[in-house]
């Protein structure tokens, strides 16, 4: 099973029919696979204030400060200083 096969299934799983997370996956290779579609909310090369990143976490799930810290944590997010500014990082 090709990654973006396996991400599709795991995103069906995990998210109802507004894009919501029913909930946080647990296991790390799913999380990330789930991580990999939140990101995509945001755009490469934009900057956002951690009041624009919880807005549009709080839209997939309300605990934002978990996906915040994993979306870092897995690279796929950058963060300044302090967790000031958050942007999107190329891969």
């Amino acid at each position: 099973m090709d990654l973006d096969t396996y991400d599709r299934k795991v995103v069906a799983d995990y998210t109802r029919k507004d894009g919501s997370l029913k909930t946080i996956p647990a296991q790390r290779k799913k999380l990330e696979a789930v991580l990999r579609y939140i990101v995509k909310a945001f755009e490469p090369g934009k900057r956002y204030s951690e009041k624009q990143v919880n807005k549009i976490l709080g839209q997939v799930h309300e605990d934002t400060a978990s996906l915040r810290r994993e979306l870092v944590g897995f690279g796929l997010m950058q963060r300044a200083g302090g967790g000031g500014e958050y942007w999107r990082t190329e891969s």
